[in-house]
């Protein structure tokens, strides 16, 4: 007498087989047509550093691979120049951008025009991503995804570090209270661009799941590097020193304090070497300059203001090393850009990339301390043949791990994930 078990195989894979169709029936397949992506920010102006050239780069790096993206922004801060006016509506390298214009109280980026089209914007997207926090946009944008039901992307851009948590806490926590704590309970995901990031953000997130995707960079863009001479010719006092570059925004956070009076000690010893201190003001520069004096490096420091596009690149093509000891920096597009160019950078171990700069051999970590600054900037000019093979490490590795051509693959995986309520992808 033949045993049922002996069958049991056979009608095993037809169940599991049946289940399937069944499932793949009730399940509509993975999409292949365009995302409509809806990015909000408070602003777009250059002198605001990194996040709004981190905005403006990913979107356009999304766009190229077929999607629908729009970016919705204020005019807050922009230069007539930059085209930022209230009402405008313009491409931006295959992006729709729609500036609005910005109200009282000017702190919060208040812009009720803005969350009238956000009513709109955010019902025709597929996905929102919100830039920032502790800002009307993000309170208006996340308003209008639980009208809408839509899944929104939340990135803090460095705002929950516990350098930058701590300042101003009282105000922060009764935003919170009003309605940040809620936006981050609710997002489908918390953006970091480095793991250190999202780690220490961690006790500040109330359990949302983080995903790590980095900032990038267009490589076309440092393919070509102008021709030696940029700085020299525009600031003469530089003559034929040395050129160490400071790059960002001059603001608290950014390290200046450490850094010019390393500089001075090493300037001390080395009469061959400049400090050229290159960005718009954030609120330091008074102080900066402060410092110089008081160190007596002023005949051996030039301050240049906002340097971008062609005039960027001419700056890292002079200088000898690039130095950003912040003391709270989520990414450091600049530093990136620095080793894009070739230069050897001397950074914090604030810098959230700093353990793939080190681990690369691309340029040297030091502590936000005075001393250890100046011990690192001392080592990385002393041999110019290490620097420059340091230089060489840090392209390779941006070309290997910064390149948005494969990071915004990742960034369509993610939006797609979100847009179909799937799993996002590990």
């Amino acid at each position: 007498m033949r045993t049922p078990w002996k069958y049991a195989p056979k009608l095993l894979r037809s169940v599991l087989a049946a289940r399937c169709a069944i499932e793949n029936i009730a399940r509509p397949p993975f999409r292949t047509d365009p995302i409509r992506i809806l990015h909000v920010i408070a602003s777009l102006a250059e002198s605001t550093g990194g996040p709004a050239k981190a905005v403006r780069d990913m979107a356009r790096a999304v766009a190229r691979r077929g999607h629908a993206v729009a970016i919705y922004t204020t005019d807050r801060e922009a230069e007539p120049r930059e085209g930022l006016t209230p009402g405008r509506v313009f491409d931006d390298g295959g992006v729709e951008v729609r500036v609005f214009a910005q109200g009282q109280p000017h702190g919060f980026a208040t812009s009720w025009p803005l969350a009238a089209a956000l009513d709109q914007g955010v019902a025709q997207a597929d996905v929102v991503h919100i830039h920032s926090l502790y800002l009307f946009h993000v309170w208006a944008a996340a308003r209008a995804c639980r009208r809408h039901a839509k899944p929104y992307l939340l990135r803090p851009h460095g705002t929950l570090d516990p350098f930058i948590r701590q300042r101003r806490r009282l105000e922060k926590r009764v935003l919170g209270l009003l309605f940040q704590d809620r936006v981050i309970r609710e997002a489908a995901a918390l953006h970091w661009t480095a793991a250190e990031e999202g780690e220490l953000a961690a006790p500040a997130v109330f359990g949302t799941r983080g995903i790590v995707i980095p900032n990038g960079l267009d490589l076309a863009e440092f393919a070509t590097l102008p021709p030696p001479g940029f700085l020299r010719a525009r600031h003469k006092e530089i003559g034929d020193r040395r050129i160490v570059l400071f790059l960002s925004r001059l603001n608290f956070k950014k390290g200046l304090d450490l850094l010019i009076p390393a500089f001075a000690a090493v300037a001390a010893r080395r009469p061959d070497l400049h400090l050229v201190i290159a960005g718009p003001d954030g609120g330091m520069e008074a102080s900066a300059r402060g410092w110089v004096a008081e160190q007596g490096i002023a005949e051996r420091t030039s301050f240049v203001g906002l340097l971008s596009g062609a005039a960027k690149l001419g700056a890292l093509r002079d200088a000898a090393c690039f130095a950003l000891p912040s003391y709270s920096e989520n990414f450091g597009i600049a530093v990136v850009e620095a080793m894009a160019c070739g230069l050897p950078v001397l950074i914090s171990d604030k810098v959230n990339i700093w353990r793939e700069i080190a681990a690369a051999r691309a340029g040297l970590v030091a502590t936000t301390e005075v001393a250890d600054v100046a011990a690192k900037l001392e080592a990385l000019l002393a041999d110019p043949d290490a620097a420059a093979a340091m230089g060489a490490r840090g392209r390779a590795l941006v070309a290997a791990r910064w390149d948005w051509v494969a990071i915004a693959a990742r960034l369509e995986a993610v939006y797609r994930a979100l847009a179909e309520r799937r799993d996002l992808p590990a």
